[in-house]
């Protein structure tokens, strides 16, 4: 029963990988890359956040970028806004659990940075708040999304689009995609 839920998951990702082979995605993430590294070259920070298992990808990717990916380097400026449960409970509990990203970007976020919302569905309230949020700032918009994109997919500049409905599959791509952005920054600054 392993070997055959295996290999047909195994199967499943290939298909969506292979998608992913010169299409719109692959462009969208190119110039998603060239966005974070001019915020990071030009002193500018990036705020990522996500619910669940979306929330530790988002520390995934501000620990990849504050600490190293592949090569010994400066740490950047990256931060999870999923990670503080006194700002989390905090906000949540004086303006609901919608705002709890958008509230730490306008205290935090200035012109110029790079806001990465992570969505399985394209459909999290509080991801869309802060995108929303991020666009009145002047911040850079970037989204992982999968099952279509949903509402999100039209509210931001670089809509990252995992063409599955399987939330393990899509999340699979995204932290595929969280390496291929953080491999490709640390080229793009420092050699």
């Amino acid at each position: 029963m392993l070997i055959e839920t295996a290999n047909s998951e195994i199967e499943e990702k290939i298909q969506i990988l292979n998608s992913l082979k010169n299409s719109e995605y692959l462009s969208t993430l190119s110039d998603a890359v060239d966005a974070i590294t001019d915020a990071l070259k030009n002193g500018h920070r990036i705020f990522l956040a996500g619910n669940g298992g979306s929330a530790a990808d988002a520390q995934h990717f501000a620990g990849e970028i504050v600490g190293r990916f592949m090569m010994e380097r400066k740490g950047l400026p990256a931060m999870s806004l999923c990670v503080d449960p006194s700002v989390m409970t905090c906000i949540g509990n004086d303006y609901g659990y919608d705002e709890v990203f958008a509230r730490q970007l306008e205290g935090l976020g200035q012109k110029g940075d790079v806001f990465i919302g992570i969505s399985t569905s394209g459909n999290s309230e509080n991801i869309i708040r802060a995108i929303k949020k991020a666009d009145e700032i002047g911040i850079t918009t970037v989204a992982f999304l999968g099952k279509g994109g949903g509402k999100i997919k039209d509210l931001v500049k670089y809509p990252l689009i995992v063409p599955s409905n399987s939330t393990p599959r899509i999340q699979e791509i995204h932290t595929f995609t969280v390496h291929m952005i953080c491999e490709a920054v640390e080229k793009n600054i420092f050699g």
